[in-house]
């Protein structure tokens, strides 16, 4: 197998052409104390294009419907689309309308007969995308803060740039010679600290820091000192739980990244294996680019199913520190 296979997950100092044209990266120079030098990598140069393609297309849609008039155009229409799905199927479904701090129960925007995404009426949600950045009136105010739509729409802002960055990252694998950053332990290793640090933060403007480290410790009924020693044994688990939960999120988006490459590499394999085959070369060849076809549009639609696994589990996480349980 070529040792090329696989340059989709690794990353390197170098971005590869065809024909093995190798075009370097530049390296920074440091302090000793500090590395001597600092590298950029092809998977940081993938990053920063990933967000500024996200910027790009939000930027352009947020102008759009500003106004509060849906947006016009396919490809305006798509992002909008999947945008009002992540916020009307996974986030203000998981968090809820319960909103801990200052809030206002009579201003949630649920009016009946207001236009969704492509301006046909909906009575489910609501609200127009322009709700979801706070530009409609009427929904009362709490202090100095955004109007929200909803009250989980405050944390729509984190959860949107998850869902979207990952998955620019993820398409961008599918583009020959370039790579996914998120087949790499370390870029989702980044993006878990990330969740990890903001459900911590929201955790702590919901509750108070003794509300939600009060969450990881119930009541267990047990009086005396055993139902002390009970609970604490309890909230060292939940503790422990918590830091897990926020590894598994690196994990599952790595390996299921990296397990479609790697079986993308497995198949290319198979032609250089053939070629001392003699004819059988040929139906190896056929069978493989057709496999090659078939695993490739699947991981297209793996792009998209990873983003939403880690935005949706991302906002279960959150969904358990902000409310009382």
């Amino acid at each position: 197998m070529g040792g090329d296979s696989f340059h989709h997950v690794r990353d390197f100092g170098f971005f590869e052409l065809p024909g093995g044209l190798k075009v370097a990266l530049p390296s920074i120079p440091l302090p000793e104390f500090l590395g001597g030098h600092f590298q950029i990598t092809k998977f940081m140069v993938l990053q920063l294009l990933a967000a500024a393609i996200v910027l790009v297309i939000f930027r352009g849609l947020s102008k759009r419907i500003a106004s509060g008039q849906p947006a016009k155009g396919r490809f305006w229409n798509f992002w909008e689309a999947i945008a009002l799905f992540v916020r009307d199927e996974v986030v203000r479904p998981t968090i809820g309308d319960h909103d801990h701090g200052a809030h206002d129960h009579g201003s949630h925007g649920h009016e009946s007969g207001s236009h969704d995404l492509h301006g046909s009426h909906s009575g489910g949600h609501g609200t127009s995308a322009s709700d979801a950045h706070g530009h409609a009136g009427g929904h009362g105010h709490v202090g100095h803060a955004v109007a929200y739509a909803h009250p989980a729409d405050k944390y729509l802002p984190f959860i949107w740039s998850c869902f979207f960055y990952i998955l620019i990252c993820n398409l961008l694998g599918a583009i020959p010679f370039l790579g996914s950053a998120t087949g790499s332990i370390s870029v989702t290793g980044a993006l878990a600290l990330c969740a990890f640090v903001a459900t911590v933060v929201f955790g702590f403007q919901a509750m108070g820091p003794a509300g939600f480290f009060g969450n990881m410790m119930p009541d267990t009924g047990v009086g005396g000192p055993f139902g002390k020693t009970l609970s604490l044994g309890i909230f060292g688990i939940e503790i422990f739980g918590f830091f897990i939960k926020h590894g598994v999120l690196a994990v599952r988006l790595f390996a299921n990244i990296m397990g479609g490459h790697t079986v993308l590499g497995v198949i290319l394999g198979f032609i250089a294996s053939g070629a001392s085959m003699g004819f059988l070369w040929y139906p190896i060849t056929v069978g493989s680019i057709g496999m090659q076809l078939f695993i490739g549009l699947l991981e297209l639609f793996v792009a998209f199913l990873q983003a939403y696994v880690f935005s949706f589990l991302a906002t279960i996480f959150i969904a358990g520190a902000v409310h009382e349980h």
